[in-house]
């Protein structure tokens, strides 16, 4: 979506309030898990590892399919890898032990340093840059990293259909994904949705940084950052299509839930 002009509310101590048109939105996708591809130098350490690769360890079946669509409908820009996680993990801050898999952490130090310029740092430098660019000149940003969920992990089956992983202690963030939730209830009836479910929004990836490296700008505008999870059982093998009408579907409750955003309140 182009930088979308929205109406500022502010206040002073008397209760005055003035209105600007002049501040507006920008929304930016990513998919960090958009394929299991493993470059032609690190294929010999992964010689008997196929179906590992295929799983959801390996990446996030339908995830990008549903970033491409979701992206293309709102006009906005399209972050995406499909180098698997297996090789480096690119939603994992570099100190985090998940950061390698069992299949790249026993490289030298100097090995693993190369896999990080190569293909870690590269791409969330670009998300990065990008991001900070749009706030420096005063637009809000709300960055949508998709991803999808495996429907049994460690033997539990899990309930939710489509969750929205965001920073409770963050009020943008909050808001947007109650009213999105509210308005996806009507897009999907029936459907099982939850905020910060099958994982906690605040927990470490790329937006979880993105909020520290944002909040020390020194700039108006707000960053929001949200993980969309949705099950792959509605949206990867067979059911690729069904990822489109879910992507749609995220689209229309999306636009719908900003044009009632209040970014008034984050910074204040």
């Amino acid at each position: 979506m182009p930088a979308k002009k929205t109406t500022v509310r502010t206040a002073d101590s008397a209760g005055n309030i003035a209105e600007s048109p002049h501040q507006q939105t920008q929304v930016v996708v990513t998919c960090e898990h958009g394929g299991n591809h493993i470059p032609a130098d690190y294929q010999p350490l992964f010689a008997n590892a196929s179906k590992v690769l295929s799983s959801h360890r390996g990446w996030d079946p339908g995830a990008l399919g549903i970033a491409r669509t979701f992206a293309s409908d709102l006009k906005a820009p399209l972050y995406f890898s499909t180098i698997s996680r297996l090789l480096v993990e690119l939603n994992r801050s570099t100190w985090h032990k998940q950061l390698f898999s069992e299949f790249t952490v026993g490289l030298s130090g100097s090995e693993r340093q190369l896999i990080l310029e190569k293909y870690y740092r590269p791409y969330r430098k670009r998300v990065t840059d990008f991001i900070c660019s749009q706030l420096d000149q005063g637009n809000n940003v709300v960055h949508i990293s998709m991803h999808s969920f495996t429907p049994v992990f460690d033997g539990v089956c899990r309930t939710t259909d489509i969750g929205l992983l965001y920073d409770p202690r963050r009020k943008t963030e909050k808001d947007l994904c109650r009213e999105w939730k509210r308005n996806l209830r009507a897009v999907f009836p029936g459907w099982r949705l939850h905020c910060n479910q099958p994982y906690r929004g605040a927990a470490d990836g790329l937006t979880t940084q993105l909020r520290k490296t944002t909040e020390h700008l020194s700039c108006a505008a707000v960053y929001c950052g949200i993980e969309v999870e949705v099950n792959q059982r509605l949206c990867s093998g067979d059911r690729k299509a069904h990822g489109l009408q879910i992507a749609k579907g995220l689209r229309s409750a999306l636009t719908e839930a900003m044009r009632l955003q209040d970014w008034n309140n984050e910074k204040s």
